[in-house]
Formats: C-alpha cells, structure tokens, sequence
C-alpha cells in the first residue's frame, strides 16, 4: 500500500508538463507560445508553471512617452495579471522568425511575435520576446522572458522578420 501512495503523492507535487515539452529548446518556446494562446477562456496554468525555472521572471517594456519602464514580474504575477484578460478576448501569439544562441546548459532565444485575437485575424501587435533558458535535470526551462512591442518609432527591424 505505501509504494501507491508515494506513487500519487508524487504525481500530486509533479510538473504538469506536456508531453514533449522541455525535450528542447524548441519544444519549450512552442510550448510557451501555446499554453498562453486560445479563444476566450481559461489557459493551462499549471502547464505554464512547470515551463519555468525557479525564480523566473516575465519582463515587458512598457514605454509612455520618452521613458521606458520594465516591469518585473514572476510567473504567477504574469497570470493574476493575464488571466481576466484571456478570460473575456481571444488571443493568440505566434512566432515569426527566431534567433537561437546556445552555450552549455544556457539559451538565448531571440524570437519575433505577432499578437492576434482570433486564428487569422491581422495582428493588433507584434515585438520581440528575448527568452532565456536553462536546461535542468536534462529539461529546458525558461529563466527570463523580456518584451518590447513594436510602436510607432521602434518598427521591428528587416533581419527580424526573416
């Protein structure tokens, strides 16, 4: 009896990980692309949290004017912050093009988005997320995500949309 009961005390406490996620640096972008992507409604966050690293941090510029700030958030300040939004609007992100720097157990991916509220629709957005991985117990983990959102003054430049 007590080899079942660690068996579901471990599954309790266990990363909610999608099949294939965290395999690679590739799976581990798609898979943060996916999980904050859908119609109006709920997102899987508890599959949003095993994609992070201990201590990670979500980053978007917000510029107003000539000053910019960067507001520092962890991944579960990201969701109370996102959450009644996807609750009520559709959104979707995908990725344009991407950049990838790999040394070690540490990634640099430099990928190009475009922000849409329904499959299809022309973008109401576009940026660059610079995301920071670290590979863990032989599974990639986002460390940082930074944004910036394409405005007027600050278009996305040619080689990034590539």
């Amino acid at each position: 009896m007590k080899p079942i009961a660690l068996l579901l005390a471990a599954a309790c406490v266990a990363p909610a990980f999608a099949a294939g996620d965290g395999d690679s640096i590739d799976s581990t972008v798609k898979a943060v692309y996916a999980v904050i992507s859908g119609p109006a409604g709920p997102r899987d966050w508890a599959r949003f949290r095993a994609l992070f690293a201990e201590g990670a941090r979500l980053i978007p510029v917000r510029v107003k004017g000539p000053e910019s700030t960067a507001v520092i958030l962890t991944p579960d300040d990201y969701i109370k912050r996102a959450s009644p939004n996807f609750e009520k609007n559709g959104f979707f992100e995908s990725e344009v093009s991407r950049r990838v720097e790999e040394f070690g157990a540490v990634a640099h991916v430099f990928t190009t988005y475009e922000s849409r509220h329904a499959a299809g629709e022309k973008p109401f957005a576009r940026g660059i997320n610079s995301i920071q991985l670290v590979r863990l117990d032989g599974r990639w983990k986002v460390m940082t995500i930074l944004w910036d959102s394409e405005r007027e003054g600050n278009p996305l430049p040619e080689k990034y949309l590539k």
